[in-house]
């Protein structure tokens, strides 16, 4: 009888959100969890065993030096790994001190900054290791989750979906927010997989999947204007989750480059 494959799940900076969506699989979980090994699990066990791992899952960014070189050993006794939600993905909240003064950061949030010893950036684990695979949401998509490790175990790699929120509004039948109520939604350059969650009570999305593919920020940064905001504003919603997502990011640049060129 083979061995069932080792699964291990590390955090690195974030809310531990993601974590919690597959505890809270319930049953899924219990019937996933007789066809693997947990080997390492902090927030759900105190049995940490040492890789090497056959699926390693990672939530959050990294932010501060020791996490660079975890990551690392991460990756390195991992055979396939496996970055979930928006933090893991694309930075996540973390992201909004990128370009900031860290110091002046620090100062304004901690009463005792000196404790504070973190990167200047927060980034995707992305930029420091090899990933196999990125599940994007905040928090992750819970059947997503549970579907990837699924086709995983029987060696296959999943497709996450790539369209935007826009077609799960059309298929729930969804009022646009945009056109009905001038209300700045991200739905149109954001990839699905929360169900068109804020959409569904008349709220914009917010990007929490980061962008589809592809996403034409441009032509939503320029309805937004035209819906009376200024170039900062458009950039600071595009900043938002997973503001550090190239195709967000950069449309954000080029708003702020804009607006400090106006003044």
């Amino acid at each position: 009888m083979s061995p069932k494959p080792r699964v291990a799940v590390f955090k690195m900076a974030s809310c531990d959100g993601c974590q919690l969506q597959l505890l809270d699989a319930e049953d899924a979980l219990l019937e996933l969890a007789g066809a693997i090994e947990i080997a390492n699990f902090a927030e759900a066990s105190s049995r940490l065993e040492e890789g090497p791992y056959d699926v390693t899952l990672v939530e959050g960014s990294i932010s501060t030096p020791e996490q660079v070189e975890q990551i690392k050993e991460i990756r390195a006794v991992s055979r396939f790994l496996m970055t979930i939600g928006a933090c893991a993905t694309s930075g996540g909240i973390q992201a909004l001190r990128n370009g900031r003064d860290l110091a002046e950061v620090v100062r304004q949030v901690y009463p005792t900054p000196e404790y504070v010893r973190s990167l200047e950036r927060s980034t995707p684990v992305a930029e420091h290791v090899k990933v196999d695979l990125e599940l994007t949401g905040c928090p992750v998509d819970r059947g997503q989750l549970l579907g990837a490790i699924a086709w995983l175990l029987q060696g296959s790699v999943p497709r996450p979906p790539t369209t935007p929120v826009c077609i799960e509004c059309k298929r729930r039948g969804y009022v646009c927010v945009v056109v009905a109520r001038g209300e700045p939604c991200l739905g149109p350059v954001t990839r699905t997989g929360c169900g068109a969650l804020c959409p569904a009570f008349a709220r914009g999305c917010y990007g929490c999947f980061g962008p589809s593919q592809p996403p034409n920020t441009e032509a939503l940064a320029r309805r937004f204007l035209e819906l009376g905001m200024s170039p900062v504003q458009v950039a600071e919603k595009f900043r938002f989750i997973t503001g550090y997502a190239p195709a967000f990011r950069e449309t954000a640049e080029r708003l702020e480059r804009e607006e400090a060129s106006a003044t």
